[in-house]
């Protein structure tokens, strides 16, 4: 399966609101680091995720949390190949790779990977846009501030949404002219990347504002470290803050929600959207 028109699938699944499940093959994660490092466990797990509800399976082989250390692209490519392939044998479930490097992105392409999650915003490896011209498949432009080694370094916004949505007008602009099609676009403000607790919040509160750019908005709150702030809660135990969060980012326009818990999110979406009018 090829996606060559985000927004036309995004029709023909006759879903307003999609699932991304998160599968981090990885040992160093903020939620999930080392659970489903192993590979024959990741693609189980992407099956079970399938079965809960997932439209999406998001794979990712390098840590972007706070403070985390790169790794080679050797290393990301033996951690999500063998993953991605295994999925593929036995689902047709749309994959996004969540990777900056464009050879990681392209070789996740070619083995059955649908879609570029890339959190630099396509901004780390200038080939990348080059290589999403060339496979003209879905890309996520994510906004971050800084890198995951210094992103949360005091990060300060004069004024965060509008500089959140001039970004986003000045990455689609420079997508789209050097020919990456408008409907392959999908934009994620970027929770947790480069952002305090405060401004977390107001992103959601104002999500309508960076929807009105019209792009499919994707939005990941799931388990992030502000909702454990509010609640004084550990990781696993914010799955309560997550289920307000994504209710409020589907009421303020968000398409794709980016979750770890599937089944419990698949239910959490069933009812905003009722709430919304738009099931």
């Amino acid at each position: 399966m090829k996606i060559n028109n985000f927004k036309a699938w995004l029709r023909a699944e006759n879903r307003n609101t999609l699932i991304m499940g998160i599968l981090n093959v990885t040992p160093d994660s903020f939620s999930d680091g080392g659970e489903y490092y192993n590979s024959k466990k990741a693609v189980d797990y992407a099956l079970q995720m399938e079965h809960d509800g997932a439209d999406i399976i998001d794979i990712g082989g390098e840590s972007t949390r706070p403070g985390a250390s790169p790794i080679t692209i050797e290393e990301e490519l033996n951690r999500v190949l063998p993953v991605i392939k295994g999925i593929r044998q036995k689902s047709n479930i749309a994959i996004s790779i969540d990777s900056y490097k464009s050879e990681v992105a392209e070789k996740a392409i070619a083995v059955g990977a649908n879609i570029i999650n890339d959190i630099s915003g396509l901004r780390f490896d200038k080939n990348m846009i080059h290589l999403t011209n060339k496979l003209q498949v879905p890309i996520v432009i994510m906004h971050m501030l800084g890198s995951p080694q210094n992103m949360q370094n005091n990060p300060s916004y004069s004024d965060l949404m509008e500089e959140l949505i001039s970004f986003f007008k000045e990455r689609v602009n420079s997508l789209i002219n050097s020919g990456i099609l408008k409907n392959n676009i999908i934009i994620d403000p970027g929770i947790g990347f480069g952002k305090t607790v405060d401004h977390n919040y107001l992103i959601i509160r104002e999500l309508k504002r960076i929807a009105g750019l019209g792009y499919p908005v994707l939005i990941g709150p799931s388990r992030k470290s502000f909702i454990g702030h509010t609640l004084n809660l550990p990781t696993e135990e914010r799955i309560e803050g997550t289920a307000a969060a994504i209710t409020a980012a589907i009421m303020n326009g968000s398409r794709i929600v980016r979750v770890h818990d599937v089944k419990e999110m698949f239910r959490v979406v069933k009812v905003a959207e009722q709430i919304c009018g738009i099931a």
